[in-house]
Protein backbone atom coordinates (compact mmCIF):
# COMPACT_ATOMS: atom_id res chain seq x y z
CA UNK A 1 0.00 0.00 0.00
CA UNK A 2 0.98 3.53 -0.92
CA UNK A 3 0.19 6.86 0.94
CA UNK A 4 -0.20 9.90 -1.38
CA UNK A 5 -0.47 13.49 -0.31
CA UNK A 6 -3.81 15.24 -1.96
CA UNK A 7 -3.80 18.61 -2.15
CA UNK A 8 -7.25 20.21 -1.64
CA UNK A 9 -7.51 24.25 -0.85
CA UNK A 10 -3.77 24.62 0.49
CA UNK A 11 -4.18 21.78 2.82
CA UNK A 12 -2.82 18.00 2.24
CA UNK A 13 -4.33 14.90 2.66
CA UNK A 14 -2.76 12.02 2.89
CA UNK A 15 -4.36 8.96 1.39
CA UNK A 16 -3.89 5.32 0.88
CA UNK A 17 -4.11 3.42 -2.07
CA UNK A 18 -3.06 0.34 -4.08
CA UNK A 19 0.69 0.39 -5.54
CA UNK A 20 0.38 1.43 -8.98
CA UNK A 21 -3.01 3.45 -8.19
CA UNK A 22 -0.87 6.98 -7.03
CA UNK A 23 -1.24 8.15 -10.46
CA UNK A 24 -5.08 7.95 -10.54
CA UNK A 25 -5.34 9.08 -7.41
CA UNK A 26 -3.24 12.20 -7.53
CA UNK A 27 -5.49 13.13 -10.91
CA UNK A 28 -8.70 12.44 -8.69
CA UNK A 29 -7.09 14.97 -6.21
CA UNK A 30 -7.14 17.37 -8.22
CA UNK A 31 -10.23 17.18 -9.67
CA UNK A 32 -11.24 17.86 -6.24
CA UNK A 33 -9.66 20.40 -5.60
CA UNK A 34 -10.50 22.10 -8.66
CA UNK A 35 -14.46 21.71 -7.62
CA UNK A 36 -13.87 22.60 -4.29
CA UNK A 37 -11.94 26.25 -5.30
CA UNK A 38 -15.12 26.38 -7.48
CA UNK A 39 -17.74 26.04 -4.35
CA UNK A 40 -15.30 27.88 -2.24
CA UNK A 41 -14.98 31.09 -5.00
CA UNK A 42 -18.64 30.62 -5.16
CA UNK A 43 -20.13 30.95 -1.49
CA UNK A 44 -17.41 32.38 0.14
CA UNK A 45 -15.30 30.86 3.18
CA UNK A 46 -16.21 28.33 5.29
CA UNK A 47 -14.52 26.37 8.27
CA UNK A 48 -13.19 23.39 6.91
CA UNK A 49 -15.40 20.86 7.71
CA UNK A 50 -18.27 22.61 5.77
CA UNK A 51 -16.73 22.98 2.74
CA UNK A 52 -15.80 19.41 2.41
CA UNK A 53 -19.11 18.28 3.51
CA UNK A 54 -20.56 20.69 0.98
CA UNK A 55 -18.35 19.35 -1.26
CA UNK A 56 -19.07 15.62 -0.83
CA UNK A 57 -22.83 16.87 -1.65
CA UNK A 58 -21.69 18.60 -4.82
CA UNK A 59 -20.27 16.18 -6.33
CA UNK A 60 -22.79 13.11 -5.21
CA UNK A 61 -25.68 15.35 -6.90
CA UNK A 62 -23.60 15.45 -9.85
CA UNK A 63 -23.17 11.84 -10.16
CA UNK A 64 -26.44 11.02 -9.38
CA UNK A 65 -27.55 13.83 -12.25
CA UNK A 66 -25.39 12.42 -14.70
CA UNK A 67 -26.59 8.81 -14.34
CA UNK A 68 -23.40 7.10 -12.76
CA UNK A 69 -25.99 5.37 -10.66
CA UNK A 70 -27.73 2.61 -11.16
CA UNK A 71 -31.23 2.37 -12.85
CA UNK A 72 -32.50 4.13 -10.98
CA UNK A 73 -29.87 6.91 -10.44
CA UNK A 74 -28.28 5.89 -7.18
CA UNK A 75 -25.09 5.47 -6.87
CA UNK A 76 -24.38 1.64 -5.80
CA UNK A 77 -24.08 0.90 -1.89
CA UNK A 78 -20.69 0.03 -1.64
CA UNK A 79 -19.60 2.74 -3.49
CA UNK A 80 -21.36 5.16 -0.93
CA UNK A 81 -19.46 3.15 1.53
CA UNK A 82 -16.32 3.44 0.09
CA UNK A 83 -16.73 7.52 0.30
CA UNK A 84 -18.37 7.37 4.02
CA UNK A 85 -15.12 5.67 4.94
CA UNK A 86 -12.74 8.58 3.19
CA UNK A 87 -14.84 10.89 5.07
CA UNK A 88 -14.62 9.01 8.38
CA UNK A 89 -10.69 9.07 8.05
CA UNK A 90 -10.63 12.45 7.15
CA UNK A 91 -12.74 13.72 9.92
CA UNK A 92 -10.35 11.70 12.65
CA UNK A 93 -7.38 13.99 11.03
CA UNK A 94 -9.28 16.95 11.93
CA UNK A 95 -9.95 15.57 15.22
Amino acid sequence: MSVVSIPIINKNYSMGCEDGQEARLIELGKMVDARAREIAAKIGPLPESSLLATLCIVMADELKSRGAGGADGCVDESVLEEILARIKQIKKKLG
